[in-house]
């Protein structure tokens, strides 16, 4: 499940010619820098308010409205009929397709979203692919790097009975279309999720999750009797 045809609609973006020759759908990663300093053609055909700042690589589609606040410093391409909300960041080497929203709070870096993704409020999103309709509820974070030094492995094992090396330092998630990120739930790195799969808020997520299936947090929560102080 993790070739690009496996989690994606390649219809679903302009920039399908990432994932040529890819083995893995993380490898079209290796590649997003230097295709965006080829296919930047910078030019501003939305709306971007008085106190946006745009940086000088950046190419923004028609219909697409960069809010007050908002920042996006480029080499990026954003799509058509996007709305960057105020206080949203988009860092280096980004690729926001058709129809996404990147809200308030939200930073982006040297990722790829595919047409229809929501990053609506208070998220991150590192070295990541978001696939079609994939929505991130408020405060999820795509974690991208290791504590401990090495590379990001998936949490598979090879033949040898061990992880699968991605050959990459720095690795989010691969988020499958119309999958679903709870609130304040953590991908952490190297984390595939398959299409239209749900994960819990507050759900610490490692690891494969398959395509339909669901991840749920079943934390025990405990009730007592407040005890007062004084009387009233």
């Amino acid at each position: 499940m993790f070739s690009p045809g496996s989690l994606f609609d390649l219809a679903q973006t302009e920039h399908a010619a990432l994932f040529d020759g890819a083995e893995f759908a993380w490898d079209a990663l290796r590649g997003l820098r230097g295709y965006l300093q080829s296919h930047v053609r910078p030019a501003q055909h939305g709306r971007c308010d008085t106190g946006a700042v745009i940086g000088p690589c950046v190419f923004i589609g028609e219909g697409t409205v960069v809010e007050a606040g908002a920042m996006i410093q480029g080499p990026a391409i954003i799509g058509r009929n996007c709305e960057i909300r105020r206080g949203a960041y988009i860092r280096a080497d980004v690729i926001v397709g058709e129809g996404c929203v990147i809200g308030n709070a939200s930073e982006l870096k040297h990722s790829l979203l595919f047409n229809g993704c929501q990053v609506p409020h208070f998220n991150y999103v590192g070295d990541s692919i978001l696939g079609h309709k994939a929505h991130l509820g408020a405060g999820a974070v795509l974690s991208n790097v290791k504590s401990l030094a090495g590379n990001v492995t998936v949490d598979v094992h090879d033949a040898h009975g061990a992880p699968l090396d991605t050959g990459l330092r720095k690795l989010g998630a691969m988020v499958g279309d119309h999958a679903e990120i709870g609130c304040n739930a953590v991908l952490n790195p190297g984390s595939i999720i398959g299409r239209r799969a749900v994960v819990y808020a507050l759900t610490s997520w490692r690891g494969v999750l398959p395509a339909d299936m669901i991840a749920k947090n079943r934390a025990p929560q405990e009730v007592v009797a407040r005890r007062r102080s004084g009387t009233a």
